[in-house]
């Protein structure tokens, strides 16, 4: 299963970086940005719910890592479950190698034992690994005892969601990033409407910044109820 090798830019995009991830837990970052520089024995394993930010920090400590000249990948492991084996044999030679997405593999006995022998030969060739999953190690449907042994000595970092207000940073910060204008009630009614999911979110910032552009007009509520077609509008 080969990786293509895109340009920096293209596999770890600009807003995915260390320093626009906002209220990271105390010391989190500087411990990414150790592993992605130097590396060393303390391996990390980020957990928390779904749009709280792991793969951001994943593809933060990617760029950081290869920008400071080392090997590195990023792997989903939904894409790969069920030929795991194949996909981190792909990846054998790199300094760093980012998993994200564990539970996609949970109880799949060929892809854990795959996992657990990748984590056992990087520990011996001094290769480091960044896991991601929305839950620790004792949580995961792991059937492999040893591997969730080995998933435990990591040193962990717990991801909590975002409150509204946070959301509202994210969103105000990738809007500014794009050179898109964002009202405060345009901000209200997207968190309203859109649902909190920041994924979804980013999604429409990138939908309404090229209906912005196209309209040449500020993003304003009456503007979204038109761009987005009144389908978010649930008042």
């Amino acid at each position: 299963m080969s990786v293509p090798q895109l340009p920096l830019a293209l596999r770890y995009p600009p807003d995915q970086r260390f320093d626009t991830y906002l209220d990271a837990p105390d010391g989190a970052l500087a411990q990414l940005q150790a592993l992605a520089i130097a590396g060393g024995d303390d391996w990390l394993y980020l957990s928390g719910p779904a749009g709280v930010g792991k793969t951001h920090l994943l593809l933060a400590t990617c760029a950081a890592a290869e920008t400071a000249g080392r090997r590195v990948a990023y792997l989903p492991l939904p894409a790969a479950a069920g030929r795991l084996g194949e996909a981190l044999q792909a990846l054998e030679g790199n300094d760093l190698v980012a998993l994200d997405g564990l539970e996609a593999i949970a109880g799949r006995r060929e892809d854990e034992v795959a996992l657990f022998d990748t984590h056992n030969r990087a520990r011996a060739s001094g290769a480091c690994l960044l896991y991601a999953a929305r839950g620790n190690p004792a949580e995961l449907e792991l059937g492999l005892p040893d591997l969730r042994s080995r998933l435990s000595q990591c040193a962990r970092v717990a991801l909590q969601s975002l409150d509204d207000d946070g959301r509202r940073a994210v969103l105000s910060q990738r809007a500014r990033r794009r050179g898109l204008v964002l009202e405060d009630a345009a901000l209200d009614w997207l968190l309203r409407r859109a649902g909190r999911d920041l994924v979804g979110l980013t999604g429409l910032l990138d939908r309404l910044d090229r209906a912005s552009l196209a309209a040449q007009r500020r993003v304003t509520v009456p503007f979204l109820r038109e761009a987005l077609g009144g389908s978010l509008d649930k008042s």
